[in-house]
């Protein structure tokens, strides 16, 4: 916190900062048990009517009221980082949207809205990198429309945490009702780090996710639409474990390699076959591949209550690179992620 020559705590930010990455101290309700003052870091979206409005990495807004305010300073958009690529929230944003294509997609202005029969919100979601083209209730007025025409609800696709992220898009969609449903991270590392894991021995790679593959993969009733967006991607591998079981395997994944980037996705195992090493086998012998068609970088998605899943991924030397978030449109009824 900032604090002034006669060892004061003073207050240095002011509404000009909203937009700002911001590190504040907060007086605590009277009679709140714990700590007497709070700290929040994160995006200031709004300053109105004595409120401040703080969106935090993880994408949760904090409210503070102006009066418990103690001290606070801009600080840095983005902090360094320790590990994995130097990568920018737009191209990891880029890269992602081609390794999992929709069927279907139109430009409004530089948002990109998409669709693929309701498999998984990604590719059912707006993609919205940088601007629209029209002011923003407009805009959601036509992504409303565009997806109602086709049956789906309105999903936008927001991220939070790296420098050129969308706290403040996040907080004016939360303003007009929009529910945020699902957050999840992009963690990055390095193919190389992973391929180093195991031998990758009795892995059998494919361009084709065959009915074995399809059998282990934990979304059931694939569609035609489904298996478009699996197979839809720059260069695309799926990674089988035969098991003792010939209806499915041991285990599975997917990668997509996207010049210097590599994605793992859907590295399922089978609950018996748990804690053998099935996993890191898969994803080694997809790294190996990646490799060789000139990948140097790695990146993967990780819901943040998966706990065996981050264990995993960290000793990988995996981190965290950005959280992203899923906004439904107000009283619509949700799709899978």
């Amino acid at each position: 916190m900032e604090i002034s020559a006669a060892g004061r705590l003073e207050v240095r930010i002011t509404v000009a900062d909203v937009g700002k990455r911001v590190s504040v101290r907060r007086l605590n309700e009277p009679g709140v048990a714990g700590e007497k003052f709070t700290d929040t870091v994160g995006v200031l979206t709004s300053w109105d009517d004595g409120v401040l409005r703080i969106t935090r990495k993880s994408g949760e807004s904090v409210r503070v009221p102006e009066s418990a305010l103690v001290a606070g300073k801009v600080v840095p958009s983005a902090p360094a980082r320790r590990r994995g690529p130097a990568a920018s929230y737009e191209e990891l944003a880029r890269v992602a949207a081609r390794a999992w294509r929709p069927v279907e997609s139109e430009r409004l202005g530089e948002w990109e809205l998409r669709a693929a029969a309701g498999f998984t919100r990604r590719a059912n979601s707006v993609l919205p990198l940088g601007d629209p083209g029209l002011p923003l209730d407009e805009a959601l007025t036509a992504v409303r429309r565009w997806y109602a025409e086709r049956g789906l609800p309105a999903y936008v696709q927001t991220a939070t945490g790296a420098e050129g992220t969308q706290e403040p898009l996040c907080a004016e969609l939360e303003r007009r009702g929009w529910v945020r449903e699902v957050t999840a991270e992009v963690w990055t590392g390095g193919p190389a780090q992973v391929a180093d894991r195991s031998e990758g021995t009795g892995v059998v790679l494919s361009r084709e996710a065959d009915e074995a593959w399809l059998a282990r993969y934990q979304r059931k009733g694939v569609s035609e639409v489904a298996l478009r967006v699996l197979a839809g991607g720059p260069s695309v591998w799926f990674a089988t474990v035969p098991g003792a079981d010939a209806a499915a395997p041991a285990a599975i994944g997917r990668c997509v390699v996207d010049g210097r980037w590599v994605s793992f996705a859907a590295v399922e195992v089978d609950p018996a076959q748990r804690r053998r090493g099935l996993a890191t086998a898969v994803m080694a012998a997809l790294a190996r591949r990646a490799l060789d068609e000139g990948a140097s970088a790695a990146w993967l998605q990780v819901e943040t209550d998966n706990a065996g899943a981050r264990a995993l991924y960290a000793g990988m030397g995996f981190a965290a690179h950005h959280a992203y978030h899923h906004y439904r449109e107000p009283a619509s009824t949700g799709t899978d992620r």
